[in-house]
Formats: structure tokens, C-alpha cells, sequence
């Protein structure tokens, strides 16, 4: 009797999981972007405002999708139709005796000017283009810029000798030759040497600013640092037979960069004034220099290597003396990325953000005495954006998250508050993430709002209160809901410390059965500078749907090491990326286990790319005990091999044991769980030899793993190639399944 109880109960598994992962799921998954893309109305919105006006222009797509242009009159309080797409292709063939589509008009870019009339471009020339009578004029053809090579990757770092700078008055110009700078006059193109001794390891930049009197050139001094390039082997190129070589510069941790230090040039005499660099000696970054307001004067920012000390400063144009206005320091890191000052005019003021009390906020700085006046934001939350400091009503705009307590504290909301820290009035105040655009002025704004959960709503709001005046759009899902679209969870569960909340979402399938038992997949891309579950709503959830169709419940969440929840939950991340959230991670998707019993806790997947593929990886190498496969696309997984802004910021410098002790390289023989690794060939991201080093090492540890070169790809999560294959591995490695073979998906 109990053998048989047994026997049913094993085939009634067996049968919950082969019915999993079959073509007619593959079928479902791959379908998905044309079921849902365009299947929401009335809910992506593009809002601009009107030039120095109370106007805005919006499209929208309507029930028919056809995409509808609106002009928005916020003192009538009117909604009106702004152009017809059809009559500005008639009105612009008529005018250039060509056949002009109206799909082939870039009306998304097109300026709407406060008198009603419209410029865009088409049949490359600009026109301007009247709705009130439906007349389009030439304004100018377009000059045809062929392409004549590549421009200077992200990577590069510029010279800096190719600038011309015209002097105030327009008379002359300061530009590089020989190592220094000269002044040319415009007129009859005489010269004279500003400087003269510059050389090739210690050359002016021409990249300066005059001051406002056109007395003083300020600029810097440079001591240029040995390149570093990473190489590539184009095997497969398009345009010949034989293989390609390229090489691309490319700074990592650890390298020697630029040294810059400022100098003021006085014109009339060629006196060069060089200051003392104690106040910014160990160099990551050293700003180019501006002119304060009396032009006796400039301010620079100095960022330090390690990134423990961030410093605006100021150099005197008589003395050449350095004070130090502003300093930020820490014993771990300054988010320098998180960065923000506006200088008031009054040349004696400076709002400033920070996040010295755990948090982002921003302080109002007495410029001369360099001290704080006062705390303009201040509590547990995070200023996220400023839209504009009112200087003469001495009102600062601003975007925030987590101020609302009862709500998901990832939500963006918008605010205005006072100089002094008083009167603050939340513009939109609706449960959401906001997204906001404010007239010149800061009169009105059109603000849309939605959550994972409730689709896009669009108001006209009054930016004195944030009294709505008319809503303008309220979007319908009846046809994503009526093609299978099924939302996502919002879940929430305690982390690593049983205190603090994690938020993130569980994706099931569209013919989800609560009876049958899921694996679970983690869709990760963590670490510091931002957070990364979607917060507004979205009908076509790439990374979580389509791979939930093949019989998997896909979930994702922002755990300690991520952004926007204070400075603490973030610096777990500090010279420790491979801790990436783990121990909150496997605790919420417990949470969820317990909670949800047909999610199977003992089957759970991982996969993600670039710093996700550095993590998904990191996944079954230190947690391999609760993660069971993992699919890892273009890693960086030696941090000592990516790029040297986003390893040094959380890593630090310089580089240590630490660097070593979160390497998957170093870990490699760790490995005890399906492993597939993808990796772009032409990767101008992550130097796709971090990924090769990892292969290599899993080689010499004897393990066994899947590894997949995408030729001429760059950085990528694997392309539809890599993503069948990712389907195919999980469907094997966590439903037990043979994956359908290929021909039979075509």
C-alpha cells in the first residue's frame, strides 16, 4: 500500500514537471513582445513644455494605435489636438515636391514654438511647419554628414590640445601648439605664446575658461598618464575574410591616470600662476577651473583616489594660495556620482548635496566662510534629482523617495521646499513613481504617475500646490489583459538583519497553476549607483516574463549594496561586491517560499550580465549550497580587469586583498553547479578577457560548465542566440526536462 502511495505520488510529480518546459511554453515565451508591445493605450506619454509659455505638447498612442500629438493650454486649462501627422506629410510634399510619409517624420524630436507653429526635420532639411493652415517653409537643407569613422569611444581619454577658446570680447582666441598655449588674434592671425614650458610629459590643456574681464586664461597643467588598451580578435568580420585586430583604450583599477593641476595665465604679461597641490595631491579627477563672479578668482572639484575625500576649492588669481569651501569625506567611499552644487549669483551662496547624515540631501554653504548655513532637506529619505533652485522666490524643486512611509520607498515623488528648510509641499502626492515636467517657469507641470501594478495616469497639475487641474490621460490595458498579460507581485520580506525590508517582484507564469510545483529563477544586476526592480509600470517585463512562460516563477529585488535606502544599506557593498545581497536575497526568496508553497526553495536559479553576470556567477560559487544553476553573460569578474570608475569607487585604492577575495577568477574551483557562461567577442564594455580567465581557471580545476563566444557581439545578455540557449539551460537544469530541439520551434 505504501508503495503504491509512493508510485502515485512520484508520477504525479513527474507529470507537474514534464508538462513544464514543452514547445508550447517555448511558443508563449517568444511570443511575447508581439502580444504585449502596443497593447497599452493611452499610457506612454512623452511630455515637453513650451518654450517660455504655459503650454505643453504630449504624444499618446489611442485605442486605434495611432499615435496622437496634443497641445495643453494650462492657463485655459484646454486640451486640444496640436497636428495631424497625415497633413504635415501633404503640407511638406507639397512644399518640396517629394512624396513624404508621415511615418517618416521625426515628429518625436519636433520643437513646438509658443505661437503654435512646429519645426522638425524631414527630406533632410529643417522646416517649419503651421498648423492653423497647414503651410510647411523651408527653414535650411540639412548639411550631409557622411560618416567618416568612429569618434572617441567612452573609454578615451582626451588630450585636451584640440580646443580654441574665443577670449569675451571675440577678439582673440587661446588654442594649443607645442606643448602650450598661445593667443592668436582673429583678426590678422598673429600669435604669441602664453607659455613656454611645456613639454610632452608636463603640456597645458587648451580646455580653459577666460575670466569675465579677459584678463586671466585659467586652464590646467597635465602630466598624462601611460594608456592601457585592451585587445581584441574580431574573428568573423563582416566586410572581409580574414580576421580583425583592434585595440581600445581602456583604464582599470589600479592604473596611473592624469595629473592635473590648475593654473591662471595672465594675459597682458604671460605670468603663470601655479598653486601648492597638498589640497588635491592623490588624484583621481581634478576639475577644470571656473571664474567666480569678481574674475579674482576660480573654483575647482577635486575628487581623491580611493575616493575618501571629495573637495571643492578655490584658487586665488593674486595669490595663487588653495583654500578648501566644501569637503566631503569618508572612511569608505564618497558617491561622487551622487553629486550636485548650483552656485548662486550673488557669487556668496552654494546649495550642495550630500550624504553625511546617511542620506542625500542638500545644505545651503556660506562661500567665503565655506560653512553651513543651514540643512535645507533633512530626514530618512533621498533627494534624488533638483529641477531648479527659484534663486528670487528662494524655493528649491526637487525630486524625492522614501518620505512616504506606507508606500513602496523606491517611489519618486516631487517637491518643492524653501531655502531655509521650511514649507515643504509635496507636488504629487499619489501613491507612484512620478515623473514630472515643469514649465520654464515652474508655474505648471504635467506629471505622469504608475506602479508595477496600476497603470499610467497623467495629470495637469499647478506647481503652487499640486492641485491636479485636469487630467489629461488615464491609460487602458484591456487589450494586454485580454492577450494573457499577467502583472507582477510586489513582495516584500525581511533581510539578512530581520529588521530592514526588501522589495522586489515575483513574476509567475500566464497559466500559472497553483497546484503544480515551480522552480525559481532570480533575474540579479545589483551593486551600488542605482537600484533595479522596475517601480512604474511596464507591460512587457523582458528579464522576468517571457523566461516565467517556460514554467518558472522569475523573481527580482533590491537588496543591501544597492541604492536610494541610506548610505549604510549601500556601503555592504564596500570593497566587498561579492557579497552582492546574497544572505538578503536567499532570506526574501525563503520568505516567499514559505509564503507561496508551490514555489520550490530547493530549485532556484540565477542569471544576469555585466555586473549581474559578475554576481550570478559569484551566486553558486559562494552560495551554491541554495543557488542550483547559474547563467552568467559578459561579467566582470575580476574587478581588477573592468574599468576603473566603477571598481575603484566601490573597491577602493589602492588595490588589495580584497580585490582577490571577490574574484571569480580566484574562486573558480569553488564550482559545484551547472554553469553557463556567454561572453561578446567585441565586448567595449567589460574586457571579455575577465570571462576568458574564468574559463581558463575552471579548466585547470577540472569542472565541468557550458561556455558560449558570441563572434563580433559586444556587450550583451546574449542575444537571441544566447537566450535560447539560457531557455534550454534552465529548462534541463531546474525542470529535469529535455529542452524541445530548435527545428522544431522555427
Amino acid at each position: 500500500m505504501k508503495r503504491t502511495i509512493l508510485t502515485i505520488a512520484v508520477a504525479s510529480l513527474c507529470s507537474s514537471l514534464w508538462a513544464q518546459g514543452t514547445i508550447d511554453d517555448y511558443k508563449r515565451a517568444y511570443s511575447m513582445p508581439s502580444k504585449y508591445s502596443g497593447k497599452m493605450t493611452h499610457g506612454s506619454i512623452r511630455a515637453h513644455a513650451i518654450e517660455d509659455s504655459h503650454k505643453f505638447w504630449y504624444s499618446e498612442t489611442g485605442d486605434d494605435n495611432v499615435t496622437y500629438y496634443k497641445l495643453v493650454d494650462a492657463d485655459a486649462n484646454t486640451c486640444t489636438d496640436l497636428l495631424d501627422p497625415e497633413k504635415v506629410a501633404e503640407a511638406i510634399s507639397q512644399a518640396s515636391d517629394q512624396n513624404v510619409k508621415s511615418y517618416n517624420l521625426n515628429l518625436g524630436e519636433m520643437r513646438v514654438k509658443n505661437d503654435g507653429t512646429v519645426e522638425l526635420r524631414a527630406t533632410r532639411a529643417f522646416w517649419s511647419y503651421n498648423p492653423a493652415n497647414n503651410t510647411a517653409t523651408k527653414i535650411r537643407d540639412i548639411e550631409d554628414r557622411r560618416w567618416s569613422g568612429p569618434g572617441r569611444h567612452w573609454t578615451e581619454v582626451a588630450d585636451e590640445k584640440d580646443g580654441v577658446i574665443p577670449s569675451p570680447d571675440g577678439k582673440t582666441e587661446v588654442f594649443c601648439k607645442d606643448n602650450n598655449i598661445y593667443l592668436r588674434d582673429r583678426a590678422d592671425k598673429t600669435e604669441r605664446a602664453l607659455t613656454t614650458d611645456g613639454v610632452e610629459k608636463n603640456y597645458y590643456s587648451s580646455y580653459g575658461r577666460w575670466s569675465g574681464d579677459g584678463k586671466y586664461y585659467a586652464t590646467v597643467k597635465i602630466i598624462p598618464a601611460p594608456k592601457r588598451y585592451v585587445n581584441y580578435v574580431e574573428s568573423s568580420p563582416r566586410d572581409q575574410l580574414q580576421p580583425k585586430f583592434r585595440a581600445l583604450e581602456y583604464a582599470k583599477p589600479g592604473d596611473s591616470l592624469n595629473y592635473r593641476v590648475p593654473v591662471i595665465v595672465e594675459v597682458a604679461t604671460s605670468k603663470v600662476l601655479i598653486p601648492s597641490t597638498e589640497l588635491f595631491q592623490s588624484q583621481y579627477h581634478v576639475d577644470a577651473p571656473e571664474w567666480n563672479k569678481d574674475n579674482q578668482s576660480v573654483t575647482f572639484e577635486f575628487n581623491e583616489r580611493g575616493h575618501h575625500h571629495y573637495r571643492l576649492l578655490e584658487m586665488s588669481a593674486i595669490t595663487g594660495e588653495v583654500r578648501t569651501i566644501i569637503e566631503e569625506a569618508s572612511e569608505k567611499y564618497v558617491n561622487y556620482n551622487r553629486h550636485f552644487r548650483h552656485d548662486f549669483e550673488d557669487g556668496k551662496r552654494i546649495l550642495w548635496m550630500s550624504e553625511r547624515d546617511n542620506y542625500a540631501h542638500l545644505y545651503l554653504y556660506d562661500k567665503a566662510k565655506g560653512k553651513v548655513i543651514n540643512q535645507v532637506t533633512k530626514g530618512e529619505w533621498y533627494v534624488r534629482e533638483i529641477q531648479r533652485v527659484d534663486e528670487k522666490e528662494g524655493v528649491v524643486y526637487f525630486s524625492a523617495n522614501g518620505m512616504n512611509k506606507n508606500e513602496d520607498p523606491y517611489l519618486i515623488h516631487y517637491y518643492k521646499i524653501k531655502l531655509n528648510g521650511k514649507g515643504l509641499v509635496s507636488l504629487t502626492p499619489e501613491e507612484g513613481t512620478h515623473k514630472a515636467v515643469y514649465t520654464r517657469d515652474m508655474a505648471y507641470l504635467i506629471d505622469t504617475y504608475s506602479t508595477v501594478t496600476n497603470p499610467p495616469v497623467t495629470v495637469l497639475r499647478s506647481a503652487k500646490d499640486g492641485k491636479i487641474l485636469r487630467e489629461l490621460e488615464r491609460a487602458d490595458i484591456s487589450q494586454l489583459q485580454a492577450n494573457g498579460w499577467k502583472a507582477p507581485e510586489v513582495f516584500v520580506a525581511k533581510g539578512r538583519d530581520g529588521v530592514t525590508d526588501m522589495w522586489g517582484l515575483i513574476q509567475r507564469p500566464s497559466n500559472f497553476d497553483p497546484t503544480k510545483k515551480y522552480p525559481v529563477i532570480e533575474y540579479i544586476y545589483s551593486g551600488p549607483g542605482d537600484q533595479y526592480v522596475p517601480k512604474s509600470f511596464t507591460p512587457m517585463m523582458w528579464y522576468l516574463a517571457p523566461l516565467a512562460e517556460l514554467g518558472f516563477i522569475v523573481v527580482q529585488l533590491d537588496a543591501m549594496g544597492t541604492s536610494f535606502r541610506s548610505k549604510s544599506f549601500e556601503e555592504v557593498c564596500y570593497k566587498n561586491l561579492k557579497d552582492a545581497g546574497f544572505p538578503d536575497r536567499i532570506a526574501w526568496i525563503k520568505a516567499a517560499c514559505e509564503k507561496y508553497p508551490y514555489m520550490d526553495v530547493d530549485r532556484v536559479g540565477i542569471y544576469g550580465c555585466s555586473a549581474g553576470g559578475q554576481e550570478a556567477l559569484g551566486a553558486v560559487l559562494f552560495h551554491g549550497d541554495f543557488y542550483k544553476a547559474a547563467y552568467s553573460a559578459c561579467g566582470c569578474h575580476d574587478n581588477r580587469m573592468d574599468k576603473i570608475w566603477w571598481n575603484e569607487q566601490w573597491m577602493s585604492y589602492p588595490i588589495d586583498k580584497s580585490y582577490e577575495e571577490c574574484s571569480n577568477v580566484v574562486n573558480a574551483y569553488r564550482l559545484n553547479r551547472p554553469l553557463m557562461l556567454v561572453v561578446g567577442e567585441m565586448d567595449d564594455n567589460v574586457d571579455p578577457s575577465s570571462t576568458y580567465q574564468v574559463v581558463d581557471a575552471l579548466i585547470k580545476a577540472g569542472k565541468d560548465f557550458e561556455f558560449i563566444l558570441l563572434p563580433g557581439a559586444r556587450h550583451t545578455m546574449g542575444e537571441s542566440y544566447g537566450e535560447h540557449k539560457r531557455y534550454d539551460f534552465f529548462v534541463k537544469n531546474l525542470l529535469g526536462v529535455d529542452p524541445p530541439k530548435w527545428d522544431d520551434l522555427k
